[in-house]
């Protein structure tokens, strides 16, 4: 955000919305395939998505956000299936496969959903490893929507307010960031035991 309010100072943000909105629809849809290209590459998805709310303002940024990462994910699952699932548990390591493993056991669409509420994990990485591990394009496409919706929304919301950041869209948009992050902190800290348990229970003999 410290960057944008730094780009806010030198650029003209009215100016660039009213060329967007004279290209018409295509510039949402050039900025998908850009947004999602780039988030593959791991291009940090903040700061695309507070971009596409400079851009497209709130609503449309919003639903151009959700739509490159539902984009990304299956791009990168795609990517990741053909590379395998030895590379990608070379890639994460056997613990972190194991897990992958449980999870998509369990139900591979909440697993795409829970892991973009765990802060530090890369959404790229991770849906390079789902995809080697066989969940399903449509649970990644619908998963990332379920999953990162509110962060699309703080970001987008952060990035639309740039002029205005005592704006009511922004503090609503820090306030589901805070949600967010708490249960973010949740879910990692349930991930953990949960791996913890597995992990005991595996070395005990037989």
């Amino acid at each position: 955000m410290f960057y944008l309010v730094a780009v806010e100072r030198v650029i003209d943000i009215e100016a660039v919305r009213s060329t967007i909105a004279r290209v018409g629809p295509l510039a949402p849809l050039a900025y998908v395939a850009v947004s999602a290209l780039l988030a593959a590459i791991f291009v940090p998805g903040p700061l695309l998505a507070a971009g596409s709310g400079v851009l497209f303002g709130p609503v449309l940024g919003l639903v151009v956000t959700l739509t490159s990462t539902a984009v990304t994910a299956t791009i990168a699952a795609l990517v990741g299936r053909r590379a395998g699932r030895d590379s990608a548990r070379s890639l994460i390591g056997e613990e972190w496969s194991r897990r992958i493993d449980v999870q998509i056991h369990r139900n591979g669409l909440w697993a795409v959903v829970g892991q973009r509420f765990i802060p530090g994990i890369s959404d790229a990485l991770a849906s390079y490893a789902f995809g080697a591990f066989g969940v399903p394009l449509w649970q990644m496409a619908v998963g990332a929507l379920i999953g990162s919706a509110p962060r699309a929304f703080v970001y987008t919301a952060l990035g639309a307010s740039i002029s205005d950041l005592n704006s009511p869209l922004a503090y609503a948009a820090i306030g589901v960031w805070c949600v967010t992050a708490i249960i973010g902190v949740f879910a990692a800290h349930r991930g953990y035991r949960s791996w913890r348990t597995q992990r005991r229970d595996s070395r005990r003999p037989g």
